[in-house]
């Protein structure tokens, strides 16, 4: 392979350089805190303001905001620098939350976790991106993992930290502790980013940016809408059909498409984002429904089946930190991913041969090895992604990326979801229903029953570890597409050099 044309990351010394790893590193685990905090807060959010029935959109908004607008930011911070968007996001961010903790009622705080999931978007697509201009190709594992390491541990603390706070302090302390930190955050921003020249001057397609947007918030919609029988679903599928069909059009012969579809023609580009997608896909929908499993299948208590998730998330965060360090470390990256993607087919395919009765330390050491091979490459998978695309790209690369982890595990949840709740009710023994079946009522029924419905469950979530074991597998295939190498030391203009990536010759 030949070595790409050296060009220049932005300079920065390593007093500042740690400063911003402090900023960016807080902020990040602000966003992604919020997506674990404010579960715990929601039966007493929506008691108090007596809107029952439309809890679940103080989740969904946040997460459809924080999904559709990434393409879009990423655009933003091609264009006008990452720094801007930033500080704008962050600044944004610190105002929804103190807003939401305001909220009277129901739609003031969802119109504010919109506000909030918008900004939370910025913040984790501009972290990512400011890196990757102040890093070469070889340094971005190790600082990329580091800022990825918010997400498992937020997963860990945040459902803990929200009980505490909500029973202590009350539930708009969930969304004002984040005023604080995010002020603190701020101020190191303010210091530490450095300003980022646009790599290149370009109109942004605002048409495509709006057509795109509305194909996502009707994927998402009706995703979420189909999974829980909403007839609304197909209004959503004709509006997605309608906004695609724009798209298409629109994007015909665009010199700058929202869409990066000339980089997907770089194999390890479509490699990178492939990567992403089988993360969100594969671990996070298996992960979102373990607790259920347990306990139904293992008539476990809510705390004893969190047990297997933390294994898990602790699997993910010990092989994030080692393969980002170790990547940078050596300049490898292609056998981290191959590795990973093989520990996690074996992992789930041996969860869906797990026996009736094992005990609960075997699947939760299982998940343990799934986790591990899922950190082998959800933010080496990021940092590979920059370095195949130029740097007037980064931030679209960027968020192509995160878009396909987040599309991935939007449809798989819902998916798992639908085929659980389907398989459930199909095989449940006449007389009782699963939409009103809880644990509680499980564990107050005779031993014959419980086993019954034990069984059942384990028989339904088996084929479904099974299909996720083959997202892995298709993970495998993306990562063996990977050219061998090493991340180059230099900052590098892939561009020059489009059938490769920012990589030295090979050994």
């Amino acid at each position: 392979m030949t070595a790409a044309r050296r060009s220049s990351t932005v300079p920065i010394a390593p007093t500042r350089l740690r400063l911003l790893m402090a900023a960016l590193l807080a902020v990040s685990f602000l966003g992604a805190l919020d997506h674990t905090i404010v579960s715990t807060s929601l039966a007493t959010v929506a008691g108090e303001l007596g809107a029952l029935q439309h809890m679940s959109w103080v989740v969904v908004g946040y997460t459809l905001a924080s999904t559709v607008l990434l393409p879009v930011l990423g655009g933003l911070g091609d264009r006008v620098g990452p720094r801007m968007v930033f500080l704008v996001a962050l600044v944004g961010f610190v105002a929804a939350s103190f807003v939401c903790g305001l909220a009277h009622d129901m739609t003031q705080l969802v119109v504010a976790r919109v506000l909030q999931g918008m900004s939370a978007a910025g913040l984790q697509l501009m972290s990512q991106t400011i890196v990757a201009e102040v890093t070469t190709p070889r340094q971005r594992p190790r600082y990329l993992s580091l800022i990825g390491a918010a997400f498992p541990v937020a997963i860990l603390i945040g459902p803990l930290l929200g009980g505490l706070i909500t029973d202590h302090l009350g539930w708009p302390w969930v969304f004002w502790i984040n005023v604080p930190v995010g002020l603190a955050a701020l101020l190191l921003a303010v210091i530490a980013v450095p300003h980022i020249e646009p790599a290149g001057k370009r109109r942004f397609d605002v048409v495509g940016a709006l057509l795109l947007t509305a194909l996502l918030v009707a994927v998402v919609l009706a995703v979420a809408w189909f999974s829980s029988g909403n007839a609304s679903a197909w209004s959503a599928v004709g509006a997605g059909v309608a906004a695609l069909t724009g798209l298409v059009a629109v994007e015909r012969g665009q010199q700058n498409p929202i869409i990066p579809v000339h980089l997907f023609r770089n194999r390890t580009f479509s490699a990178g984002v492939g990567l992403s997608a089988v993360m969100g896909a594969g671990l996070i929908s298996a992960t979102a429904y373990l607790p259920t499993y347990f306990q139904m299948a293992y008539g476990v208590s809510a705390t004893i089946s969190g047990l297997v998730p933390i294994a898990t998330v602790l699997g993910m965060l010990v092989g994030n930190l080692v393969t980002g360090w170790l990547a940078s470390r050596t300049g490898r990256y292609r056998l981290f991913p191959i590795v990973g993607t093989v520990l996690g087919a074996l992992g789930l395919g041996a969860m869906s041969v797990v026996p009736e009765g094992a005990p609960l330390w075997v699947p939760a050491l299982i998940m343990a090895f799934v986790g591990l091979g899922t950190g082998a490459f959800m933010s080496l998978a990021i940092a590979i992604v920059q370095s195949a695309a130029p740097r007037s790209e980064l931030g679209t690369a960027t968020a192509t990326a995160g878009l396909s982890g987040q599309i991935g595990s939007t449809i798989g949840s819902a998916v798992v979801g639908g085929v659980v709740g389907f398989g459930v009710a199909s095989l449940l023994p006449a007389g009782l229903d699963s939409h009103t079946l809880t644990p509680a009522l499980v564990q107050a029924a005779d031993p014959a029953l419980q086993a019954e419905i034990a069984s059942i469950y384990h028989d339904v979530f088996s084929p479904v570890f099974l299909a996720l074991a083959g997202i892995y597998i298709l993970g495998f295939i993306a990562a063996l597409l990977l050219p061998d190498g090493r991340l180059s030391d230099e900052a590098t203009a892939p561009a020059d050099n489009p059938a490769n990536l920012a990589l030295q010759a090979k050994d």
